[in-house]
């Protein structure tokens, strides 16, 4: 008979959770209006990458339709943000869209440039088996 030992050193201690700071709200934001135009044939599906491993999907896009994302900009950091309902600035590493279904596989990242934040209109299409966004 088999007999398996599990050794768990670490077990008398205790784990003590903090608060952490976030920044709540639009005071230190500007809004950033985001407008992603599928001028392809195929639906697409667009994500945003968040901090800490977490993704939002924030548009789904027909064929010849366009989405408007509201973004947000921190000129302080030079980060975007997107907000929860909670109005936590939730700050977005990578937003992307691919093809519906395959969007990850498909995927093509959105050009953000803190350093040209404003109203912006950016152009994606599935080419192939891949999607390409200008």
């Amino acid at each position: 008979m088999a007999c398996a030992i599990l050794l768990f050193p670490h077990a008398g201690y205790a784990v003590e959770l903090h608060e952490i700071d976030v920044d709540r709200g639009t005071g230190n934001l500007e809004k950033m209006l985001l407008e992603i135009a599928n001028t392809g044939d195929s639906e697409l599906s667009c994500t945003a990458e968040l901090a800490h491993w977490y993704s939002e999907p924030v548009a789904t896009i027909a064929a010849g339709s366009t989405a408007v994302i509201d973004l947000w900009f921190a000129p302080r950091t030079g980060t975007f943000a997107l907000l929860n309902p909670s109005e936590d600035n939730m700050p977005v590493e990578r937003l992307w869209c691919g093809i519906a279904g395959r969007a990850y596989e498909t995927r093509d990242a959105l050009p953000l440039n803190p350093d040209a934040a404003g109203p912006r209109r950016i152009a994606c299409a599935a080419s192939e088996d891949r999607v390409v966004c200008e």
